[in-house]
């Protein structure tokens, strides 16, 4: 494909996944007027999130080696149906469990939207070539999860649109995007020599149920039972006997879901190690500097987006300058190794933050986060795209985007237990110093987040916790980026290869 040919289509394939991503955060600010609209309850409302992270993250691996099976083309345009019929669902839903309902149906076609963009660009460009592409790619993904809830907040605020158009936004972007890739996109089939390929259904519902057990488990923990409980044992260990049920799968049959032996090999597995650090930055950044920016420095919920505005600006100005560089020299080592430590210096500079910190301070570690997402995101996707054929292109690039899914899922539930349990400890210290008996339950005051309406004395001690408490959960995140920058170090200084497919050496004729 020429270069006008591949920017035709990846101008669709740009809007589609902007558009798919921005639908899984675009509901967070929103949710209490659409809850309360439907007459919903405490645990619908968390279900409402939850469905969707359920089927995208557990489907994730299925499509992947879907896509190395059977026509990237066609997957894609039943995937882009799947969303928008669930979308325009979700839209008109006039209860929560209907909602619900179509919101899970929404994940399965988001999940399979974001790993299919990813495998058809990679079957479309050499990985050397493809840096300046993925630039692109990762600028869309950060400014998409940040602006999300800043977008869904605006549409619920306006009087002339309404929650609903927090689902119906999606459906003439998507439609524009199916139209516009039926038309440019044009893949070579796949000859595929051998037996007809089998689906792996065994090991795709051992996975999906594994992995759905795990993040019910990560949603529910410290909210509905304790971290040391039987409910938590049964899950885990539920879990855990699932998922080696699914590995023993996987190592037996001919086309596994998973493909053991790439993510056996030394570079896709740092790569998957690596990526779980960037998924906690991602998921976390966008999660917590929000609840700070509202509830520890008193702002509303759209400047609390505006405010994420310095690490979008990081995001966006890195991954695009890093991308370039990268196709320019072949190397990418040195952009990931980078990356990882900006990130780790980030965390570590909202490390000390509190409620009181100046903004400049705040703004410059966010920045930094930024910058060391776009130039580490996408670039593992490619250290480990480069190590296989096209023919595992599929299985290979879901792999790590179900890992760092999976990561920085279990890295917030981990971050905000962390949080609530600080929160609760220095409220109740703060209540304490001015005389109030929390003996009966006078410490919960950090309950409720209508922080407006507590008396001034109990509104400085409750947004100084989450000052405080914020900064503590950026050290426990720091360390773990440390893994990160380490896992990054031993990454193999290779050259990105110019071909889109591995060069298969020819097997010397028997004597």
């Amino acid at each position: 494909m020429t270069h006008r040919e591949i920017l035709r289509v990846m101008s669709g394939l740009l809007l589609l996944l902007f558009v798919t991503m921005i639908s899984g955060t675009i509901v967070s600010v929103a949710l209490p007027q659409i809850i309360g609209a439907l007459d919903g309850t405490q645990s619908q409302y968390t279900w409402v999130v939850t469905a969707t992270l359920l089927t995208s993250t557990a489907s994730t691996p299925v499509w992947g080696k879907l896509a190395d099976l059977f026509s990237k083309k066609a997957l894609l345009q039943v995937s882009i149906v799947i969303f928008f019929v669930s979308s325009l669902g979700a839209g008109l839903a006039e209860n929560t469990g209907t909602l619900i309902g179509f919101r899970a149906l929404q994940g399965l076609g988001m999940g399979a939207l974001q790993i299919l963009v990813q495998v058809i660009i990679a079957a479309m460009i050499s990985p050397r070539e493809r840096g300046r592409y993925n630039g692109y790619l990762g600028a869309v993904m950060a400014v998409a999860t940040v602006g999300g809830p800043l977008l869904g907040g605006a549409i619920a605020d306006a009087s002339w649109l309404g929650w609903r158009w927090c689902f119906f936004f999606a459906l003439p972007f998507t439609a524009v995007a199916f139209l516009i890739l039926s038309r440019t996109l044009h893949l070579p089939a796949t000859e595929r020599t051998g037996p007809r390929p089998k689906v792996d259904h065994l090991g795709a519902a051992l996975i999906a149920v594994g992995v759905s057990v795990l993040l019910l488990w990560v949603t529910w923990v410290d909210n509905e039972f304790a971290w040391i409980s039987w409910e938590s044992g049964a899950m885990v260990g539920a879990s855990v006997v699932l998922l080696g049920l699914a590995l023993l799968v996987e190592s037996r049959v001919a086309d596994p879901v998973v493909p053991l032996k790439v993510v056996r090999r030394r570079d896709p597995a740092l790569a998957i190690v690596a990526s779980l650090a960037v998924g906690v930055a991602m998921f976390g950044g966008a999660v917590f500097l929000g609840q700070y920016f509202q509830i520890g420095r008193g702002y509303d919920a759209t400047k609390a987006g505006l405010m994420t505005v310095p690490m979008m600006a990081g995001v966006l100005l890195s991954s695009t300058v890093a991308g370039k560089l990268v196709s320019r020299s072949g190397k990418v080592k040195p952009y990931i190794v980078t990356g990882t430590v900006l990130l780790t210096l980030g965390f570590l500079v909202l490390s000390v933050i509190d409620h009181r910190t100046s903004l400049w301070h705040v703004f410059a570690g966010m920045f930094l986060i930024g910058v060391g997402v776009g130039m580490s995101m996408q670039n593992l996707v490619l250290v480990l795209q480069n190590t296989v054929p096209l023919a595992e292109l599929g299985a290979a690039s879901a792999s790590i985007t179900f890992f760092r899914s999976l990561g920085g899922t279990i890295g917030v539930s981990v971050l905000g237990a962390v949080l609530a349990n600080s929160v609760a400890a220095r409220i109740a210290d703060g209540l304490r110093a001015l005389g109030v008996d929390t003996s009966g339950g006078g410490s919960r005051a950090g309950a409720t987040l209508d922080i407006a309406g507590m008396p001034a004395p109990v509104r400085e001690i409750v947004r100084a916790a989450y000052g405080e408490a914020t900064g503590e959960i950026f050290l426990v995140a720091a360390a773990v980026a440390v893994l990160g920058v380490l896992a990054t170090c031993f990454l193999t200084p290779t050259e990105l290869r110019d071909s889109v497919d591995l060069e298969v050496e020819p097997v010397p004729a028997k004597a």
